[in-house]
This record gives C-alpha cells, sequence and structure tokens, in this order.
C-alpha cells in the first residue's frame, strides 16, 4: 500500500551509500594491498611467533650480560615451599616473598612468613595466575622468594682488597667450574682462610646463585666473587701485577708440599673435575701442582682440592 512504511524492504532515508555487489565502486573503493608478505612477517602465523621468540631472548641475553666494575646478574626466584624456606634460614639475601592469596597453610608457609618478617623481607600478596607467570609455570606451591641480582666485583678490586689488608695477594680462579654448590663451598673456604677473592669466567660457569649462597653458608657476604670476560688475559694482568699463577693438575710437576710461592703473591687456579684445566690456562700457569694422594684416588672435586691449597697457603703465610 502506497505510503505504507512497514511495507518490507522500503527505503526511509535518503541517505545513499554503497550498495552490497558493488565492489565499492566510489570513494572507499577496495585497494590492493600488495604481494603477500613472508610468512615471518605476518602477524599470528607460526613463523612469525617464532621469529619473535629468538629476538627476544636475543635481547634478554644482551641486556643480562655483565660488563665492567659493578657488573650485575640477573635476579633469581627461588620456588617452592621448601626452597623458600631453607633459602630463608641460610639468611641468603632476598628482597621479597611472594605468597598466593588464600594460600593452604602448613608449618612451612608459617616459618617463612616469620622469617621474612623477623629479617624485614617485604611480604608480597599475589593471585596464582600472577606467580605462574613469574614461575613461567613451575610448581611453585604458593610461594617464591625473589633474590637481588649479585653485583660481581672486578679482578682487580681483589688486588685492592688485598693492598687495603697490607697483605699478599691470596686470589683463586675457577675454570669451567660449572656447580653452583662447588662456588659456594670454595667461596667459604677463600673466608675460612683468608683469601681474598674468587674470580670466575663470564660464560660457561657457575654464578653466584641461591645454591652458591646457601653453600658458602654466610660466607659470600664477606668475600668477593669477581667475574672475567676472559679468564686467560686475567691471569697474565694478574702476572704483570706480580702475582705466581699456580694452576691445579693430577698430571702436575710439582708437589703441593713443595710449592713456596703459596706464601707470596700468588692466585690459584682450579679446573672441573672432568676436564681439568683448558689448554691456554694450563699454559698461562708459572706452576702445574698436584696434591699427593697416597689412598690412589684419581681426582678429588673441585671445592675440597681448592680448600687442601688454600689451607697450605694458609699455614706457610702464618
Amino acid at each position: 500500500m502506497a505510503g505504507n512504511s512497514q511495507r518490507r524492504n522500503r527505503r526511509t532515508s535518503n541517505k545513499k551509500g554503497m550498495k552490497v555487489g558493488t565492489g565499492g565502486h566510489r570513494r572507499k573503493a577496495l585497494e590492493g594491498k600488495g604481494p603477500t608478505p613472508p610468512a615471518a612477517d605476518r602477524k599470528g602465523h607460526k613463523k612469525n611467533r617464532v621469529a619473535k621468540a629468538v629476538a627476544k631472548r636475543t635481547v634478554s641475553s644482551q641486556s643480562r650480560r655483565p660488563s665492567g666494575r659493578g657488573a650485575k646478574s640477573t635476579a633469581e626466584l627461588v620456588v617452592g615451599r621448601n626452597s623458600v624456606v631453607e633459602a630463608l634460614r641460610a639468611e641468603i639475601p632476598a628482597t621479597a616473598v611472594y605468597v598466593q592469596q588464600y594460600i593452604d597453610t602448613d608449618d612451612r608457609v608459617r616459618e617463612a612468613i616469620k622469617l621474612a618478617t623477623d629479617r624485614g623481607v617485604p611480604l608480597m600478596e599475589a593471585a596464582r595466575p600472577e606467580l605462574d607467570r613469574m614461575t613461567n609455570g613451575l610448581n611453585h606451591q604458593g610461594m617464591v622468594l625473589q633474590i637481588p641480582a649479585y653485583e660481581y666485583a672486578h679482578p682487580e678490586d681483589l688486588l685492592e682488597t688485598a693492598a687495603n689488608s697490607h697483605e699478599a695477594p691470596l686470589i683463586m680462579a675457577l675454570d669451567g667450574i660449572t656447580d653452583s654448590r662447588n662456588l659456594g663451598a670454595i667461596v667459604r673456604s677463600m673466608a675460612a682462610f683468608a683469601g681474598h677473592g674468587v674470580v670466575v669466567p663470564e660464560r660457561r660457569a657457575a654464578g653466584m646463585t641461591a645454591g652458591a649462597w646457601k653453600t658458602s653458608s654466610g660466607a659470600a657476604a664477606r668475600v668477593q666473587v669477581a667475574r672475567a670476560t676472559n679468564l686467560t688475559r686475567t691471569l697474565e694482568a694478574y702476572q704483570k701485577a706480580g702475582l705466581i699463577v699456580v694452576g691445579l693438575a693430577a698430571d702436575g710437576d710439582v708437589d703441593l708440599h713443595e710449592l713456596e710461592a703459596l706464601a707470596g703473591p700468588v692466585v690459584i687456579v682450579a679446573g672441573s673435575e672432568g676436564k681439568g684445566l683448558s689448554r691456554l690456562v694450563g699454559e698461562t700457569c708459572d706452576y702445574l701442582v698436584r696434591i699427593p694422594m697416597p689412598g690412589g684416588s684419581e681426582s678429588l672435586n673441585a671445592g675440597v682440592a681448592a680448600g687442601i691449597v688454600l689451607y697450605e697457603a694458609a699455614r706457610r703465610r702464618a
């Protein structure tokens, strides 16, 4: 019926626009987007996600790489109720304890909260999804401890420490030791026998992690750990400064009790239990020393060997 606005498909507006099926032949005409971009550049494509992940890892590793004086490692997370309690008992430095909201409390949770409160470590409440994100999905059991980044010394700082003490430098360098517990044990021995610090390589070596702090039994707060970009060049610099470089080797040509150089300025180099000293480091050493073992054992744990040599050095210096 004429004038009936209720009739189906009747246009009730004078405004004109694009019609369905025209392809947009007016001002908003469709334009081509050019050739299809490579898969790695297409958002949402698997290759694009892989490329982003690789780039993120590269940036992350570069931002973590320490250099120069005061170089720092990255902050570390201790995950799980038992691990958090043990770290707090060992008085490992901590910046925060994260506790899950509505957590089911037990003896470990209560002890961790008490230890953190007594030490003045901030307690942070967090939702489970947030803890999952922080720990990359690890089984955190509702508790996470954050350890601050360790501030490494420069190798030259260890010489300054000895000079300030008016003592001949006694330094320990580690070549290829990747077990943080060995590092912690050596730091503890350095504190016991009045050493002036430990040098570790920047790469492929143990660093001052929670495990190293725990094994050191608090000695890591008193003994400096320096990080060297190139261990061989660092040893050569120590030689120019007047130090004798002594390498520990099962096939060394000098017995430990015969080495009188331990009474003076010295840097002792310990290698890994499996491979020993690397070739370049071994060639840089002034002496290769063996520890006599009447029992016939082929080798010693790096931490044990370092403790024996440091004791002998302390005995001679006394």
